[in-house]
């Protein structure tokens, strides 16, 4: 056998066949990480679309409590804008206030019978908090997938390949400091 063959495929094909196989992880890692971005993004688009029409519905029997709709509107149109910018970190604020918010309204709702009898509002909620559901599924899976990517970016010898073709770092979808404390329910009560 040719020494010189063997020198070259050890030198020159085994890195280079190396480079390719990380490469290719790093690409498929990604565009896992695009697509489970994706789905959040459809997710809270069908969620913003239904808010509309959940606080329609309430303006019809909640004469008295138009700042508590106020606040929604004014949440929901702070994770639309942090949703367009793909700001991560102001979309988790946003998400938390909407959330709050949203919480706040399902819970003044209760004071008004007509309301939580009306099909259209049972509905509304029960879509919403389904959507809600399915967000932080995929916003846990999201992180997930973009934590290994990160992970993989700094890792040698991944990192080489990673700085070459310039991939770049996925902010994760974090939690605001106010949502690892203690809840408190009863402000709910009062």
């Amino acid at each position: 056998m040719n020494i010189g063959l063997i020198l070259f495929a050890s030198i020159i094909v085994a890195p280079l066949l190396w480079a390719i196989a990380i490469y290719n992880q790093l690409v498929a890692l990604k565009n896992n990480a695009k697509k489970s971005w994706s789905n959040i993004d459809v997710l809270l688009k069908q969620r913003n679309s239904e808010l509309p029409k959940l606080i329609d519905t309430c303006k019809q029997h909640m004469q008295y409590e138009q700042e508590t709709l106020v606040r929604v509107v004014a949440a929901r149109q702070n994770a639309e804008a942090a949703l367009k910018a793909g700001d991560m970190q102001a979309l988790s604020g946003a998400e938390h206030q909407l959330e709050s918010s949203l919480m706040k309204l399902f819970a003044v709702a209760e004071d008004y019978p007509e309301l939580k009898a009306s099909d259209a509002f049972l509905r509304l909620q029960t879509r919403i908090t389904s959507l809600e559901d399915s967000v932080s599924d995929r916003r846990e899976f999201y992180n997930e997938t973009a934590a290994v990517m990160n992970t993989r970016r700094e890792q040698f010898p991944d990192n080489i390949v990673a700085n070459v073709f310039n991939f770049e770092e996925f902010q994760l979808m974090e939690f605001q400091l106010d949502e690892l404390g203690d809840i408190s329910v009863a402000n709910q009560f009062q």
